[in-house]
């Protein structure tokens, strides 16, 4: 190690004092001297420690309810002044500034205060000044301070000083500096975005959660997730989710999503699309008829109910290699079933409110947008056809433009008893999403005759629906709102067939 620096003093002011015990025994031990104000300088007396109370040097107490403590020339000067300036070892001299070559803080926890639904003025009151500003300096200056800004780093810290006799390099300065820079940048974001209420146009987001994958997308590219996943699931069992596993488990949970709190529904997921979705009377009935909507590939994918699993259900899906399984809960004797592959990741999918925005990178910048969260119901159909869907058909009809609207555009997805025929995903053309969707049902066996058809987006022209009539299809969904509606609709009326307009497209890129 180079620039090795032996710390005389440090000042220390957290909210947390969980874990900080082992830190000030020690820097006592090697002979630091301590400064602190407020509820950690009488933290550390009790520990019976001598602590040196910051207004002890400022002159000055803490005033404006806690409010300004630290904020004064010679605890920042002390931060600030460089080691090896003459002008600012002259002034520090001058005016009887003491050195400070460690600054610990812990931030007052802003986010938590805000998820608890605390009043406002509450969480002002958490707005960190003099932390924020402490841990600031510290990182700024850090060729002579090293700074400690979250209690998370606690631990790494008392290794430092333990290991060096309180001797640090600064390139261990640097690394800190950097952590300091991250906990004051991300704090600020949450603030930000805590006040804007959508005036001031610009993308901030911090995470601060971080997992290293095993690689991205393919195996020669790196990959993270940002996020805390124990918040959405309890992982029983299994490998760690990869990359793409993750993007599948989002795209299962928010299908799964237009299904909470109905009857048992089962789904399977390949490559971020439906390939079997079944509503039934139980959990295991919907398994099963999920899985006959396209066994091919339901081999290695993703498996989603928003019913409890059950033991029978346990062991039809056994039969099958999955990579996930993901259920609101499981009996103990299913658990044990399915536990039965080493590497399958079984998860229990916790009751939490998902984001209601979504961004990706788009060229050089960002994309950002609402979620589309609409779902459509019975009160959005206007039936613009002389032949009206019965009351099972408007059923198919909504079961269907859920799962359209969480496959990729273009699609075109048939459902038949509220079990998902086929699908036509992510096509160039309406047709070939169509003649796609056809074939796959006819490749499983499927009779399309009283089958319904959805469509993310309008028809431009009435070839789908005269393709679909040829297959005895009878009833379809769609937005509506092209100038070529009324060609589509005079083919329905001609040849006795229904159709309904939500007036809501569901383009999904």
């Amino acid at each position: 190690m180079n620039n090795l620096k032996k710390a005389k003093s440090a000042l220390i002011s957290v909210f947390h004092k969980d874990g900080l015990e082992p830190i000030v025994r020690k820097l006592n031990e090697l002979g630091v001297t301590i400064y602190s104000t407020g509820g950690t300088e009488t933290f550390i007396k009790d520990l019976g420690i001598d602590v040196v109370a910051v207004e002890d040097v400022t002159s000055y107490p803490s005033i404006l309810g806690g409010r300004v403590k630290t904020l004064h020339p010679k605890v920042f000067g002390g931060i600030l002044n460089r080691r090896d300036n003459d002008g600012d070892v002259a002034q520090i001299e001058e005016f009887e500034i003491p050195e400070i070559d460690i600054v610990i803080v812990d931030l007052y926890p802003f986010e938590k205060t805000v998820a608890s639904g605390a009043p406002e003025q509450d969480i002002i009151e958490k707005i960190d000044i003099g932390g924020i500003s402490l841990i600031r300096a510290a990182a700024k200056n850090f060729k002579d301070v090293i700074c400690v800004s979250s209690m998370d780093q606690y631990d790494d810290f008392l290794q430092v000083i333990s290991e060096n006799e309180g001797t640090t390099s600064v390139e261990q300065r640097k690394q800190f500096a950097a952590k300091a820079f991250n906990v004051s940048s991300h704090y600020d974001t949450a603030i930000f975005n805590y006040m804007n209420d959508g005036t001031v146009r610009t993308f901030k987001e911090s995470i601060g959660e971080t997992k290293e994958l095993r690689y991205g997308e393919n195996p020669h590219q790196k990959g993270y997730f940002f996020g805390n996943l124990e918040e959405m699931f309890d992982k029983l069992h299994g490998k760690e989710l990869s990359y793409n596993n993750l993007l599948d488990v989002d795209a299962a949970v928010n299908l799964m999503q237009e299904f909470k709190n109905d009857a048992p529904t089962f789904a399977i997921l390949k490559h971020n699309n439906a390939c079997g979705v079944a509503q039934r009377a139980t959990v295991k009935e919907a398994y099963v008829d999920a899985l006959a909507g396209d066994p091919t590939s339901a081999f290695g994918g993703i498996l989603i109910s928003n019913t409890k699993i059950d033991l029978d259900t346990a062991n039809e899906i056994h039969k099958l290699f999955c990579e996930v399984v993901i259920a609101p809960g499981y009996d103990a004797e299913a658990l044990e079933v399915l536990k039965g592959k080493k590497n399958r990741i079984i998860l229990v999918q916790k009751d939490i409110e998902l984001p209601e925005t979504q961004y990706r990178t788009a060229l050089n910048g960002v994309l950002f947008q609402d979620k589309d969260l609409k779902t459509d119901t019975k009160e959005d159909l206007t039936t613009v056809t002389k032949v009206a869907p019965t009351a099972e058909e408007i059923e198919d009809l909504l079961f269907a433009s859920k799962l359209g609207k969480h496959t990729k555009s273009n699609t075109i997805v048939l459902v038949k008893g509220k079990q998902l025929c086929a699908s036509g995903t992510g096509q160039t053309s309406r047709v070939d999403a169509l003649n796609q969707a056809i074939a796959k049902a006819k490749h499983f066996n499927f009779d399309l005759n009283g089958a319904v058809m959805a469509s993310d987006a309008f028809f431009p022209f009435p070839d789908c629906v005269e393709i679909a009539n040829n297959d005895g299809i009878k009833a379809v969904i769609q937005p509506g709102g092209s100038i070529n509606d009324k060609l589509s609709i005079e083919f329905c009326d001609a040849n006795e067939m229904a159709m309904v307009t939500t007036g809501t497209r569901h383009f999904k890129h």
